[in-house]
């Protein structure tokens, strides 16, 4: 059993990391067999539209345990997907609830219809639905107004995205919150607008890689 100690829970997550995994391929020959002429925007779009795109079990794991130690109840999640990860801080806000009482609940935000109900399908499956509001559409708007101390964020979207979502979740954060963004020294290049506003002092933010796959940005708020 892996660190949420939820038999039935990871016997879903078992599900859909393997999903996942299985499509790994698939992108790497739609990659490599266009490293000649590179897919438009667009085009990237409709292949990925069916691929869960998960993150990777280890580091969803990690997540798992930062918003346990932290005990956070307020979590923002940028690009929710199929909602894999989601079900893992859902899992962590609900023990933590579990743990010492009151109340929290996870923000995720998804701009394609299909996935958005996919996830929520998952989410209902997993019995997690009540510690999740996934907000659907273009997260410029849904993430306007989030009520309350933000406590950890987990950024993994299109990467051109990553910055903005950053700067409208930054003046929630609570002192000590956590960002963890995903792939960040596979595409440190064009992640370069993301750590521009990290590294800007006035942003109140200390960073560091971790050496996860792709690597893992740890960044503390305050």
């Amino acid at each position: 059993m892996g660190v949420i100690g939820d038999g039935e829970l990871e016997s879903l997550l078992d599900d859909l990391h393997a999903r996942s995994d299985a499509q790994v391929a698939a992108m790497q020959r739609y990659y490599a067999e266009r490293a000649g002429l590179p897919p438009t925007e667009d085009e990237i779009k409709a292949f990925r539209s069916d691929k869960l795109v998960a993150l990777d079990r280890d580091k969803a794991e990690f997540c798992y345990q930062l918003c346990r130690a932290t005990k956070a109840r307020r979590v923002v999640e940028i690009g929710t997907s199929y909602g894999v990860s989601t079900l893992y801080l859902a899992a962590a806000v609900r023990d933590n609830v579990r743990a010492a009482g009151g109340s929290g609940l996870v923000i995720g935000t998804e701009y394609e219809p299909k996935k958005a109900r996919a996830a929520r399908t998952h989410f209902e499956k997993a019995g997690l639905s009540g510690f999740i509001d996934l907000r659907e559409g273009d997260l410029r708007e849904t993430l306007v107004e989030l009520e309350g101390p933000v406590d950890f964020v987990l950024v993994d979207i299109w990467i051109a995205m990553a910055r903005p979502a950053l700067q409208l979740v930054t003046p929630h954060l609570k002192p000590g919150a956590i960002v963890v963004c995903d792939n960040t020294q596979q595409h440190r290049r064009d992640y370069a607008d993301y750590f521009a506003f990290l590294e800007d002092p006035a942003n109140g933010f200390r960073t560091m890689t971790l050496p996860f796959g792709g690597g893992l940005e740890f960044s503390v708020h305050g």
